[in-house]
């Protein structure tokens, strides 16, 4: 596990330095995928993501839980909220596979399971946002942090956990989350789940 986390950091933080911000340009939109009562989610959350995922949930209401599989993140920071706002609401758990890697705003949507697990293995980064201006630019008490706060507060009862991902990583690099900050910050409703 420690080895693969290493072999992951590593490629990522090459991946950022090489390519910037191209990961997420050329990442593969957000898809819903019904399998039994779970929503298995892929790819990155962009304008287009809250419609269709509006659109799933009428077609399937009785889904009971999101899936988060490979997700690079968000390119629509908004829209990503948005969806996250919609998963609490709806009282829709989230759940993350041995074999999940999510990060950036993905990460994000997963705070807002009701029930938030998480098997051994699975794989969270995060880092600081960037708009027209990176995360850790704006002090504390700027407008800027607002939204990203009252959802972080909203789905852990508390901002902390925001304040340690604009910290964490700059918003050209990836800090891979070890299980004792997973517990630290509360992200999950149980234990990480073993075999």
């Amino acid at each position: 596990m420690q080895r693969r986390l290493a072999f992951l950091a590593s490629s990522l933080a090459l991946a950022a330095a090489v390519a910037g911000g191209l990961m997420l340009s050329h990442a593969q939109a957000a898809s819903f995928k019904l399998q039994g009562q779970d929503i298995l989610v892929n790819g990155t959350v962009d304008e287009r993501s809250l419609r269709k995922f509006r659109a799933f949930m009428a077609k399937h209401p009785d889904a009971q839980r999101l899936v988060l599989m490979d997700m690079p993140g968000s390119d629509d920071d908004e829209t990503n909220l948005k969806i996250g706002y919609m998963v609490r609401d709806l009282g829709l758990d989230t759940h993350l596979t041995a074999s999940s890697e999510i990060f950036s705003g993905a990460v994000e949507l997963f705070l807002a399971g009701r029930e938030r697990t998480m098997e051994a293995g699975a794989v969270l980064g995060v880092h600081a946002w960037e708009g027209d201006r990176t995360a850790d630019e704006y002090p504390r008490g700027h407008p800027e942090h607002d939204d990203y706060l009252a959802y972080t507060a909203r789905m852990l009862g508390s901002a902390e956990f925001y304040w340690f991902t604009v910290h964490a990583a700059p918003a050209d690099g990836m800090h891979i989350m070890t299980e004792a900050e997973i517990e630290r910050f509360g992200l999950l409703t149980q234990p990480v789940l073993r075999d």
